[in-house]
């Protein structure tokens, strides 16, 4: 993998390792993982259940703590940040997308776009709110509360809550986990597009090779560590590569 210079690189981590529980019980989720993630780039992360690849994402999104190494949004590090500098830097630099959507159901889509931002005592940006809104395509949605609106309608009030604050990075862990195909279309047609059109940074866990392919770059986590990469990626061509993991599960299993 190709290390950046620091201005193109949105984070990192730096021999991260996540170990859950001692003794007998232990689990190591990360074995020390150092990967960059470019600036207005659009990363998808995958590999088979228990390789890791959340617990990378909640990691670098000050979600979970570290066991050891470093985690750095900009070049700030997480790692040496106490809890209320970690809660602003969450709140500022950091959007969140989940495959649950976690919308407040008492509020309307325009009020849950513009929550972090209430909540941070920020002014909304009237130019790239219209911006975001039009571009999810929720402009005639946005009295309307989450009861009344479709999953995929749900899911892409999340997404435009997670950009409105203009994040350094957007974390998105399984996206379309709950859509239906067309509205998970819908979900990664936005995620791309505000990569290709506003420059942002977007980390994406998912097992689907097809939501893969909206990525420019897919890295391949297994036991815990970064095993292989692709730049420019389809769904066959992840298809095939996920494959050779369902492989060597077989193996060991059979062994």
């Amino acid at each position: 993998m190709t290390e950046l210079d620091s201005q193109s690189r949105a984070a990192r981590t730096v021999d991260l390792a996540k170990v859950y529980g001692k003794g007998d019980t232990q689990v190591v989720a990360l074995g020390g993982v150092t990967v960059d993630f470019a600036s207005g780039q659009f990363t998808a992360i995958m590999g088979p259940s228990g390789s890791g690849k959340s617990t990378l994402m909640h990691c670098m999104a000050a979600l979970d703590s570290v066991t050891r190494g470093e985690v750095y949004i900009g070049e700030t590090e997480l790692t040496r940040l106490g809890d209320a500098a970690l809660t602003r830097l969450r709140r500022d630099e950091i959007g969140f997308v989940f495959q649950a959507f976690n919308l407040v159901p008492t509020l309307s889509a325009r009020e849950n776009i513009t929550l972090p931002l209430d909540i941070a005592g920020r002014d909304v940006d009237p130019g790239w709110f219209d911006t975001v809104v039009s571009t999810v395509g929720l402009s005639d949605r946005l009295g309307h509360k989450p009861s009344e609106l479709s999953g995929g309608q749900q899911q892409r009030v999340a997404c435009a809550r997670a950009l409105v604050s203009k994040p350094s990075i957007v974390f998105a862990d399984e996206p379309t986990g709950n859509l239906d195909s067309r509205s998970g279309t819908e979900v990664l047609s936005f995620l791309r597009r505000s990569v290709r059109e506003y420059g942002q940074t977007i980390v994406m866990v998912t097992h689907d090779p097809g939501a893969a392919a909206y990525a420019d770059r897919v890295l391949f986590l297994g036991d815990g560590l970064i095993v292989d990469e692709m730049a420019d990626p389809t769904a066959d061509r992840v298809l095939e590569r996920m494959k050779g993991f369902d492989g060597l599960q077989h193996t060991a299993q059979a062994s």
